[in-house]
């Protein structure tokens, strides 16, 4: 994490007070932030997914691998100071140190809904609504690529 943060240390730094949203769902996403102090949470849609004030947060990476959109939407709980990366294709295309740092998140967070999945599956097991749990997990075990749905329009996932 301290090398990644060194290395965002020399982006452009945007500061957005509580309450401001920084990213917004389903809006084009071009830059990457990287949350250096404060606390955010993201949402979708109305619903909070997350909450964090844990330094070295990325936010913004799902539309740079994915391309287009902002999957989500991120507000600040508290004043909050982010490191911008403007062109995120080529920053992490040519740092190890950042990419590793994403695919790091990334994979806990796969991990956190793989165990939620399971859960929720061993907890209502016999219910005949739970046809749509072993649909998402065997999505996340075995890339199955999907178009994505922002609004009313279908993006190719390839």
């Amino acid at each position: 994490m301290k090398a990644f943060l060194e290395l965002v240390a020399s982006q452009p730094m945007a500061t957005f007070g509580a309450g401001v949203i920084v990213l917004e769902q389903d809006s084009p996403c071009t830059q990457v932030f990287v949350l250096l102090e404060g606390e955010v949470e993201v949402l979708r849609g109305k619903h909070r997914v997350a909450r964090t004030a844990e330094p070295g947060a990325v936010f913004g990476e799902m539309a740079m691998l994915l391309g287009g959109f902002c999957t989500a939407s991120v507000r600040c709980v508290t004043p909050s100071r982010f490191a911008v990366i403007e062109e995120p294709g080529d920053f992490f295309a040519h740092s190890a140190v950042a990419s590793l740092h994403v695919a790091e998140l990334l994979a806990r967070r796969i991990d956190a809904l793989n165990r939620y999945l399971v859960d929720v599956k061993t907890q209502y097991e016999g219910h005949d609504h739970l046809g749509m749990v072993d649909s998402v997990l065997g999505v996340l075990m075995h890339r199955q690529p999907r178009p994505a749905v922002v609004g009313s329009r279908v993006i190719d996932a390839e």
